[in-house]
């Protein structure tokens, strides 16, 4: 009978275990050690919450990850993933690398759009439709997805129902300040079912997912209650009241994912997955 120490602490997290550093450089292939997910690296990021990785596995789904120390396996080895040093030509921020689309994923040169699933992907606003089509419109037309907007998700369970998501017609929905207590969680709450997936972002408006420094401005104003948000916006940061132009200048500042938060990044991909993976026409359907 095979002996074992008395340590039964996993070697990545036993503090003495001398540990490599290895540049997360795109396409490196690396498992996470909590959640087994394995995958090529997409893209590196710094967040208020620290750094982070993206991953990307061979049925095209992305999960983003924390950068800790040991936390990944090169070849069943722990390493600790490190930030690529840069190169010594300057690099546009937001600018997309050569051989992907704005989202980061690997483009497919010469590639026809696919003919439209009967799945959807629903938003609340045009101003949502057009920042998905902008960074994951090209991944979108590649995998047939359609994006409609609603105009509000007052009436989201009758549009669900009416909907009727099945096997061969998936239904994702991507929902502004999906936050608890938030009158947007009270509507998703009323609906559920094995074929739609209601997830959202935390901020109050679409526009607070575009970072900050990409638009050229310091943070996104806090607009007391009662206040139109946009309208608030432009005063507090001196532009014309023109909510319709601020839009085409926050928008015109998006030339990739890098140029979005993490929080809106991970739901628009995790919808991509729920309408694509595994339907008739998806990867694990083919």
């Amino acid at each position: 009978m095979r002996e074992y120490g008395p340590d039964l602490t996993p070697p990545w997290k036993r503090k003495r275990t001398p540990v490599s550093e290895v540049p997360a450089e795109p396409d490196l292939v690396v498992e996470e050690v909590s959640t087994g997910f394995c995958g090529a690296v997409i893209r590196c990021e710094r967040t208020a919450q620290g750094p982070t990785v993206t991953l990307e596995d061979r049925f095209g789904k992305q999960r983003v990850f924390p950068l800790e120390p040991a936390g990944f396996l090169l070849e069943g080895r722990p390493v600790t993933l490190a930030r690529p040093r840069p190169t010594d030509a300057p690099d546009r921020p937001g600018a997309v690398t050569p051989g992907r689309t704005a989202s980061g994923s690997v483009a497919v040169p010469g590639a026809r759009a696919r003919v439209a699933r009967a799945g959807r992907i629903y938003v609340e606003g045009r101003h949502d439709a057009e920042l998905v089509e902008k960074v994951w419109g090209d991944d979108l037309r590649l995998e047939g997805v359609v994006v409609e907007y609603l105009e509000g998700i007052d009436d989201l369970p009758a549009i669900v129902a009416e909907f009727s998501p099945g096997p061969e017609a998936r239904l994702g929905v991507l929902v502004d300040h999906l936050v608890p207590g938030s009158k947007e969680s009270r509507i998703a709450a009323g609906v559920s079912g094995p074929h739609v997936l209601v997830t959202g972002h935390p901020f109050v408006d679409v526009w607070e997912a575009v970072k900050p420094a990409s638009v050229g401005i310091d943070a996104w104003p806090r607009v007391p209650r009662g206040q139109d948000w946009k309208t608030g916006v432009c005063r507090a940061l001196g532009w014309p009241e023109n909510t319709g132009a601020a839009w085409r200048r926050v928008l015109g500042s998006v030339h990739s994912y890098r140029d979005l938060e993490p929080a809106l990044l991970g739901p628009v991909e995790h919808l991509i997955d729920h309408v694509t993976v595994g339907g008739p026409n998806g990867p694990l359907g083919l």
